[in-house]
């Protein structure tokens, strides 16, 4: 008996060791974590532009969302039942839709939109704005130009602001791989999933049913998107005993919800949506292949954890606070050297870069089914996780991924990554960081382009 009474002393201790050090980053998780790649048409368009039916697809008409809502009412509030009964069905801890939300197509024509946003619960405040989103080097053609402003309501849109943006007009035809492309930056840029879960200060958060926000911090505008960009699918059971909240995570239901979506628009006649929801569905598809998205804290082992919480209950906090900054600035590093090197790949021109080269001639997989998400996608960058840790320790400049004392996320210096990487750890360091980014990348291109085809063989 008193050896089972020591037993689960002890295993209460070790359980509260690892929940402190996970509620330690569920509670300063940075908002550098929160988006896994700056500027997603950076890596959609090789992806895309590589498919035939896609690339030489006939030019679309472009439609607003009042327009494909008001035509197709019927068939979204029967999808939308079935979406939320496959949810239901097939996540754990997917939080049933409330009934009050439940979207009608016999509902009142002058609140459509509003009705849609809340019954597929994104922001209300999302206008689904009529744009294109270009990419670096490409001409602005003749239409009106747009600033980040003019179309996002966040706050922060700096990642954004070299970003060119112009304007489409109801009724003009634009090329399907343009309306993908674009939509695929949406949930960052339009801020499709800020301020969902009852603690984040919002009427609608409120009413969602979705609870407290299980991670990530509820109080930061980009804080909130957290549980629908990550997947932490592949913890240990320790760390999921303990730590329950880390499985709190909500990507495969919007991966579903969009495919779903697209595949109404063009089964009935809205072609222009169909590829819009496309795009937004390889959106958190592509956020699952990066490995600081897979893994709650690459490079810190489950017992270097309950160490250095053990010792921060003993007053000494560094090594904690230590290990969460370190993890913070190389998720950091990653995502901006990515986005850095993929602009200035496009600047100089698309066909002469090896990644992107890469992206574009990536080997088909088998058929897209609803498992690729956390099995395959995630599963292969949390499988990388710790490789992709000690690449950047040792790629990267050592003040960016090596000194706890600086903050990688706020600092102006992250915008010259790369010519510091060069300065202090020469050429080979970009070859090796190419290198990890074309095999972080990779699953993304062929279960991308697997998801593509998903949608568009149901409606040939």
């Amino acid at each position: 008996m008193r050896k089972r009474i020591l037993k689960m002393r002890w295993n209460q201790r070790v359980g509260k060791g690892i929940l402190a050090v996970f509620c330690a980053l569920a509670v300063i998780m940075p908002p550098a974590w929160l988006m896994a790649w700056s500027e997603h048409p950076l890596i959609t368009y090789p992806v895309l532009a590589a498919m035939p039916g896609v690339a030489d697809a006939r030019a679309v008409r472009v439609e607003s969302i009042d327009a494909f809502l008001g035509a197709e009412g019927q068939k979204i509030e029967k999808l939308l039942a079935e979406e939320e009964a496959w949810a239901k069905q097939n996540l754990a801890w997917y939080p049933p839709l409330p009934e009050s939300l439940l979207f009608k197509a016999s509902g009142s024509p002058g609140d459509l939109r509003e009705r849609f946003c809340r019954a597929i619960r994104i922001n209300p405040r999302v206008k689904f704005p009529l744009y294109l989103q270009l990419l670096p080097g490409n001409p602005p053609a003749e239409r009106p130009a747009l600033r980040p402003a003019d179309i996002s309501f966040l706050g922060d849109i700096s990642d954004w602001e070299k970003t060119r943006f112009v304007s489409l007009k109801e009724g003009e035809s634009v090329r399907p791989l343009d309306v993908a492309v674009s939509a695929s930056d949406e949930p960052d840029l339009l801020g499709l999933d800020i301020g969902l879960f009852e603690d984040n200060a919002t009427d609608f958060g409120k009413r969602y049913g979705f609870g407290l926000q299980p991670f990530g911090n509820p109080n930061l505008e980009y804080g909130s998107q957290a549980p629908f960009h990550m997947g932490f699918y592949h913890e240990s059971d320790i760390m999921y005993f303990f730590a329950g909240f880390l499985k709190k995570c909500l990507p495969e239901a919007r991966i579903h919800l969009y495919k779903g979506l697209a595949r109404l628009a063009f089964e009935s006649g809205h072609p222009y949506w169909g590829w819009r929801f496309t795009g937004l569905g390889l959106h958190y598809l592509a956020d699952l292949a990066q490995p600081y998205h897979a893994t709650a804290l690459p490079g810190v082992s489950t017992a270097y954890a309950l160490w250095i919480n053990t010792i921060d209950m003993a007053g000494i906090h560094g090594p904690k606070a230590d290990a969460i900054q370190l993890v913070s600035n190389r998720h950091t590093a990653l995502e901006k050297f990515a986005q850095i090197y993929l602009q200035r790949a496009y600047q100089k021109g698309k066909s002469a870069n090896p990644l992107l080269a890469a992206l574009g001639s990536a080997a088909d997989g088998t058929p897209y089914d609803d498992g690729v998400p956390r099995n395959v996608v995630s599963r292969m960058a949390h499988d990388k996780a710790e490789q992709t840790d000690k690449i950047l320790e040792g790629a990267m400049p050592k003040k960016f991924v090596s000194d706890p004392g600086f903050e990688l996320g706020t600092s102006a210096e992250r915008r010259q990554i790369v010519e510091r990487a060069v300065a202090e750890k020469g050429p080979a360091a970009i070859d090796r960081l190419t290198l990890l980014l074309r095999e972080l990348l990779t699953p993304f291109a062929t279960q991308g382009r697997g998801y593509v085809r998903a949608v568009l063989k149901a409606n040939r």
